[in-house]
């Protein structure tokens, strides 16, 4: 598939094309247990069936782009455990992923998650330390052929323009997609309409935003439709009971149902989005219910 063409696909078809649901909250759900900084990327290695078999739901419930397991397979998680490989590990995180994907029109994403936990205000890295991380990270996923660079959860100003520099000015496909706060605010402070100006100017293919609430999606949106209206942008919003953002997903109690992410979605696509996922506390039946909804759109 042409990667920079890719949401051209989104417009012959006319509808958004749909990313997959939640892979570490699904995992808990189902009974697994984090690896503190590695979070779930350890059963690439320990069960890549299971990673395997969930990347196949997601495809059969609809999916038409999937993302890689590899929200914590970034240096800068993996260097605490010291038998790790970390080439090794995004290899066959990567592979699994395209193994499901084989002979099918689907998009495999490879997720580039902060460089530590993606709801921690202070960093501990020195900026050094965080360009060595995104630059080893991306170009492992790349190499090991995801087809675009899904940069997800990000709220750090500093990491947001590491990426996108190194992104433009190597042209490579990418998403930024932006966790924020109540104020529309990024983690570091910077303002949310000052941010999406900043990744629009290093050609992305596309913006996106995720693990926030619906309520503050429509908050975000009424801001900066003006900024969105000529350009591809998305979201995966997160299914849990409101302020349940944190590395281990504690209690996993979902008060978005499938039946409410369809009214969410619904309203939002007057703004024409490019592309609808969900994010912690879905599921292969969001996606199902989701692609279901699109299709009597059409």
């Amino acid at each position: 598939m042409n990667q920079i063409n890719l949401f051209s696909l989104s417009k012959r078809i006319k509808r958004p094309l749909i990313l997959d649901g939640a892979m570490g909250s699904l995992l808990q759900q189902r009974g697994f247990k984090p690896d503190s900084a590695m979070w779930m990327s350890l059963l690439n290695q320990k069960n890549p069936d299971l990673i395997f078999n969930i990347h196949k739901e997601y495809i059969s419930a609809g999916a038409d782009i999937i993302t890689t397991n590899t929200f914590r397979t970034n240096p800068a998680a993996v260097k605490s455990f010291s038998k790790i490989n970390l080439k090794k590990l995004v290899k066959e995180s990567v592979n699994i992923a395209l193994k499901a994907a084989k002979g099918l029109p689907i998009i495999v994403a490879g997720s580039n998650a902060p460089a530590e936990d993606c709801y921690q205000t202070e960093r501990t890295l020195s900026l050094n330390e965080l360009k060595k991380n995104h630059h080893t990270h991306i170009g492992l996923l790349l190499e090991n052929g995801c087809h675009l660079i899904l940069n997800e959860t990000q709220s750090h100003f500093d990491e947001i323009k590491i990426i996108c520099s190194h992104c433009c000015k190597n042209e490579i496909p990418y998403i930024v997609s932006l966790f924020f706060n109540s104020e529309l605010k990024l983690l570091s402070g910077e303002d949310l309409t000052k941010t999406l100006k900043y990744i629009l100017d290093k050609n992305p293919l596309a913006l996106g935003f995720n693990c926030i609430s619906p309520s503050l999606l429509r908050k975000a949106i009424k801001k900066t439709s003006y900024l969105l209206k000529d350009f591809n942008w998305g979201f995966y919003l997160n299914c849990l009971t409101e302020g349940n953002n944190s590395s281990a997903n504690r209690g996993l109690s979902c008060n978005v149902t499938p039946h409410d992410y369809i009214q969410v979605a619904a309203e939002n696509l007057k703004g024409q989005p490019s592309f609808i996922g969900a994010c912690c506390g879905s599921s292969p039946e969001y996606i199902k219910e989701l692609k279901k909804f699109l299709n009597a759109k059409n």
